[in-house]
């Protein structure tokens, strides 16, 4: 375990995801979403492989005891990825990172419905906490009754991002699913190639041929996604989840300048209000999981025979 090493992984992971999704945002007035998910997919996969053989580990991370599972948790997470996307051409950088995480909070909601975990008064109360934050962020994009078109698309953008949240939250159900057979590896490796087969079927909604600029920076992002995903891993390796999951909002501070310098983007004080209760919904959710996984941690402790 080394705590600061973790942080410093989760840190630069997140930089890299911002960054990624820069590069989305930067051609996503050209390129369909669709196409976008290809790439970003396609040129994850060799960094993916080059760490799996890197760790001696490439035989096992083709392996898989349940297939059916990989294609479910990548169709849904294929989803989340290109409502994401499409939401990053009609919303400013910041916003589409602050809709976001509603995923962690729904994640919450489906663990309950589908896998039968505990909710309780304390989670129930940060859940409702971070919807209440997400109502805030999406609120100046639901008056719909403008006459101006820009303001309709940027309220179809937040909606669809909002979605691109309840997938990533249903791939997170999926993923709990995967985790008691498949390792690590497995799950990336099988989630890469899904989404780059899953994304050639949008071929006939009208894909287009990139400039020599825009194949470069979609090319960038599937690099970045892959080393990001790497980086993201080796994080949890060093450090518990609790201790790393709350620098996931760091992002936000790099989305709001990127959005700035890149952009133009300056985020209203309705959706910096809306990020700061969707944020301490998430981190009272991460707090009380750290205190569930201490309390559990001791339970073993005694019930475990002394020698």
């Amino acid at each position: 375990m080394n705590p600061l090493r973790g942080i410093l992984l989760k840190i630069l992971s997140v930089t890299i995801f911002v960054l990624m999704a820069t590069c989305i945002k930067a051609v996503a007035d050209h390129v369909p979403p669709g196409e976008t998910v290809f790439f970003r997919s396609l040129f994850a996969v060799p960094v993916i492989l080059v760490w799996l053989i890197w760790q001696h580990d490439l035989a096992h991370g083709l392996e898989t005891k349940n297939l059916m599972g990989h294609f479910w948790r990548g169709l849904v997470g294929t989803t989340a990825m290109g409502l994401g996307f499409t939401a990053l051409g009609l919303l400013p950088l910041p916003e589409v990172t602050a809709l976001g995480y509603a995923a962690p909070v729904l994640t919450v909601i489906f663990a309950a419905m589908f896998l039968g975990e505990p909710v309780r008064i304390f989670r129930l109360s940060a859940v409702v906490l971070g919807l209440a934050g997400v109502v805030v962020i999406l609120s100046p994009r639901l008056t719909v009754l403008s006459i101006e078109s820009a303001d309709k698309m940027e309220a179809v953008g937040a909606l669809l991002m909002l979605m691109g949240a309840v997938f990533m939250a249903l791939a997170q159900v999926f993923l709990r699913r995967l985790v008691s057979t498949e390792s690590t590896a497995t799950i990336v490796f099988y989630v890469s190639i899904t989404a780059t087969v899953l994304s050639l079927f949008t071929i006939p909604f009208g894909w287009v041929v990139p400039t020599w600029q825009e194949a470069g920076l979609l090319i960038a992002a599937g690099l970045l996604g892959g080393v990001g995903q790497i980086l993201l891993t080796s994080s949890y390796r060093f450090a518990d989840t609790s201790v790393i999951a709350p620098f996931e909002y760091t992002s936000i501070l790099l989305a709001v300048i990127i959005g700035y310098t890149v952009f133009g983007e300056v985020p209203t004080m309705t959706v910096i209000a809306g990020v700061f209760l969707v944020i301490c919904a998430g981190l009272l959710i991460i707090w009380r999981e750290h205190k569930l996984g201490l309390e559990r941690a001791k339970q073993r402790k005694v019930m475990t025979p002394q020698g």
